[in-house]
């Protein structure tokens, strides 16, 4: 472990004087329903070591087999960054021990990946493109959960005792490596963090995963190194591992850049080592000095045959691909009207496919936006989950919207009946019937209403007959808290004139 110096050079000042350079691995589990060599479930949240096999645990005499689904969304993921496809292919055993590798090693793919040599273009906040090289796709397995308890880090060091759940081991994944990132500058911190952004929107717009961060499914290590000049060799790399997040990748290569560039000031030698990234202050610390592959052993895989996937399958995928979210963001911002930032929070917060089917199911673009990132979004985020897990659907929403453009309910009611519909109370419709909550249209309830406010302040009616139109709103106001917000505010204001006049 290294002991080297905290000190950090201000980030721009380092970008002035050295020139980063950028690789990154990301790591995508796949949403298939079973394992990668294996029957046992892909479950989120199981009980700790309920979804196992003999395979999954490593147990003597356990043979894998391949999940063809799983091969078919690595083929998907390859192809959607313009990768070439293996026409064969072989898995190979990486060789290592650690608790939550129950064989020790890891089944992965070593110098015969199933994708390589592709590419992908990736849109800054600002619409500069920067064109990233992929190096390689390859599938492997997940590894099982350490849990360290006692301690106050969580890590193993200073820990009483370990857990360790396999549940997770063997889950299907995909590794996607860049070549080397150069060119980046001081946008190096955004460009990582669009990077694996963009990655993230492939991956769901595939279908091949849910790519929530915030669950690992989506998991990114972070390679920076600084030189000179872009015309000197690479510097010397550290690898920030199982970065989850946009903002803390971008974090990462910010503190890395400014802790390599102390390092390089003072004479000293960057050394080659993972490293842990640090959310609450956005630091890193040392891991261990970095493995190169032959420290690994990789040997070819005897258990598993060589995989040939077949040319017309390949192409066979390659038509069902979806319109790449790029293009797709581009068409429904111009459908939509939507400005730029409003498309990217709409990007950020995962709405998109939600606000397209609450637009299909007859909603306006504005009002769908209105209700997913608004009142939608803060109950999401008071829940701590995402978006379309919230008990309620696009077709929720715009029937909802639907009663509001019908004069049925005002804004004020809907949220009643969205609250309702969370609840489980049944459809908005249903909601609304059930909790009464219709706006009252019967000028004869609101004139009554009305009266009774007038009489309450008669002062207002000689103001409002010496043309001072400014109390109206205490007469709306009254009239508003005696249907218990369910009068026509725009009714009630003319029938409020009519009335005075």
């Amino acid at each position: 472990m290294s002991t080297q110096t905290n000190a950090l050079v201000p980030f721009d000042e380092a970008v002035e004087r050295y020139d980063p350079v950028l690789g990154i691995e990301v790591h995508v589990e796949l949403g298939t329903v079973t394992k990668m060599f294996d029957g046992a479930p892909v479950t989120f949240g199981a009980e700790p070591n309920t979804q196992v096999t003999p395979v999954s645990l490593g147990l003597p005499g356990a043979l894998p087999v391949v999940n063809r689904t799983a091969v078919e969304y690595a083929i998907r993921i390859g192809l959607a960054l313009n990768c070439e496809i293996a026409e064969l292919c072989r898995f190979a055993r990486k060789n290592y021990f650690y608790p939550d590798v129950p064989k020790n090693f890891q089944t992965s793919q070593y110098d015969e990946p199933i994708a390589h040599d592709g590419w992908i273009d990736v849109e800054l906040d600002d619409g500069e493109v920067v064109r990233v090289e992929i190096e390689r796709a390859h599938m492997e397995e997940d590894a099982g959960k350490n849990t360290h308890v006692g301690g106050s880090t969580g890590r193993l060091q200073g820990a009483e005792y370990s857990l360790v759940d396999y549940n997770r081991a063997g889950i299907p994944l995909v590794e996607i490596v860049t070549r080397p990132i150069p060119g980046t500058g001081a946008r190096a911190p955004e460009v990582a963090r669009a990077y694996v952004r963009t990655l993230r929107d492939i991956f769901r717009s595939l279908g091949v995963s849910e790519a929530r961060m915030e669950r690992g499914n989506v998991r990114a290590d972070v390679n920076v190194s600084l030189r000179p000049s872009p015309d000197s060799p690479l510097g010397t790399r550290t690898e920030t591992k199982n970065v989850n997040s946009f903002r803390s990748v971008e974090r990462a290569v910010r503190y890395e850049i400014s802790r390599q560039a102390a390092v390089l000031d003072a004479g000293g030698p960057v050394i080659q080592e993972t490293r842990h990234f640090h959310e609450t202050d956005g630091s890193t610390s040392p891991g261990r000095v970095k493995s190169d592959a032959e420290d690994y052993r990789y040997f070819p895989e005897p258990d598993l045959v060589p995989l040939a996937p077949e040319r017309a399958w390949i192409e066979e995928i390659r038509a069902s691909l979806p319109e790449p979210p790029a293009d797709r963001r581009r068409r429904l911002l111009g459908e939509w009207g939507f400005s730029g930032t409003e498309m990217r929070d709409v990007v950020n917060a995962g709405a998109v496919e939600l606000i397209e089917a609450t637009v299909v199911a007859g909603a306006a673009p504005a009002a769908a936006r209105k209700w997913w990132m608004g009142e939608l979004a803060r109950r999401a985020n008071a829940d701590e989950v995402a978006l379309e897990e919230l008990p309620v659907t696009p077709e929720h929403v715009a029937e909802l919207q639907a009663l509001v453009d019908a004069g049925r309910i005002n804004d004020k009611l809907a949220r009643q009946a969205l609250e309702g519909v969370l609840a489980g109370e049944g459809r908005p419709e249903e909601v609304v019937v059930a909790r009464g909550l219709e706006v009252v249209s019967d000028d004869g309830a609101l004139l009554e209403a009305i009266d009774a406010a007038l009489a309450a302040q008669p002062d207002i009616a000689e103001k409002i007959r010496g043309g001072n139109l400014g109390p109206v709103g205490a007469i709306i106001g009254a009239v508003m808290k005696a249907t218990r917000g369910q009068a026509d505010a725009g009714r009630v204001r003319e029938l409020v004139l009519e009335r005075v006049r």
